[in-house]
């Protein structure tokens, strides 16, 4: 990473920027970040972290990490580099394939379980999904001795809203990820509401776990609005773009979903509660969702430019 970039200089006073992936095809197909399109995962990796310092890992969403796996994103970066890590569907109460689970412990569940086509959290014994969650933490040792894991990103679904069970599981699911730094985003317009808002934001606070601040499309039940608050000693912004027409539309994949090309005004709303982020949390990470094509690395760029003359 260039030490006289925008991005450098804005890591060096707590603010990393990056984006949410760095393999996505779309990204890789626009020819317009990587050198060149036949690169191998390392190499890829490599330009990524000479670019960036800090990026999120999504594929552990849909499949538990391997410790092999974690060790090489370690010896592929900067000793410097971070990596904010998504949880595993199931630990967040996801519908997760039978296929993506342990294979010893989807064999170790009762016959009912076996037979169904999607298995939630819920309908686990709390020792295999307690096992569950010691082994993500297992998997993730690598990165975490390295210093170069920054969060677990806890991301609840839509449907999970505020209640008790709701409060009790997050807790509980803080103390299984106590090694690590957790950040929580809802996907739930409720938690944020004038009712719940306080309530959620001192749960969270109680436990040592960050706020996902989120930048993303209004006026549906799983919107949140852009609410800067920092709960935890890091903070964090993820940016998803301000696309209605894909925000919840069935049958499409990712990089579509969140195809938006965000403008500078659009970005420079959020310098200021960046920089307050900043004063109160004293590091903050700040991921560019919007992973079609370029347009998260260009995001990313353009907001460092902004933060960068506005420091």
């Amino acid at each position: 990473m260039s030490g006289g970039s925008a991005v450098a200089r804005l890591a060096r006073q707590g603010v990393f920027l990056g984006t949410c992936s760095w393999t996505d095809p779309t990204l890789i197909e626009a020819g317009t970040f990587y050198p060149h399109r036949q690169m191998t995962a390392a190499e890829r990796l490599a330009h990524y972290a000479a670019q960036f310092p800090l990026v999120e890992v999504d594929a552990t969403y849909y499949a538990p990490p391997a410790a092999r796996t974690a060790g090489l994103w370690v010896e592929r970066t900067p000793a410097d580099f971070t990596f904010d890590v998504k949880a595993f569907r199931l630990l967040t109460q996801h519908p997760t394939p039978l296929r993506s689970l342990w294979k010893d412990i989807a064999a170790a569940l009762p016959e009912e379980l076996k037979a169904r086509k999607n298995l939630y959290a819920r309908d686990l014994p709390r020792e295999l999904l307690a096992e569950g969650f010691d082994r993500f933490v297992s998997a993730l040792l690598p990165l975490h001795s390295a210093g170069k894991l920054g969060v677990v990103l806890f991301q609840l679904p839509p449907y999970v809203a505020p209640s008790r069970g709701a409060y009790g599981y997050l807790a509980w699911a803080a103390e299984r990820l106590s090694e690590y730094r957790v950040a929580v985003e809802f996907r739930q317009e409720r938690w944020m509401d004038e009712a719940h808002r306080g309530s959620t934001l001192a749960l969270l606070e109680e436990h040592g776990l960050t706020y996902v601040c989120v930048d993303a499309p209004q006026g549906f039940r799983s919107s949140v609005p852009p609410v800067a608050a920092a709960t935890a000693s890091l903070a964090e912004v993820r940016f998803h773009g301000r696309n209605t027409e894909t925000w919840e539309a069935p049958g499409i994949g990712a990089a579509e979903r969140f195809r938006y090309d965000y403008t500078s005004p659009e970005l420079g709303e959020w310098v200021p509660r960046v920089r307050a982020l900043a004063e109160q949390a004293g590091r903050v990470h700040v991921l560019m969702n919007n992973c079609y094509a370029d347009y998260g690395v260009r995001s990313a760029r353009l907001l460092a430019d902004l933060l960068d003359q506005a420091w």
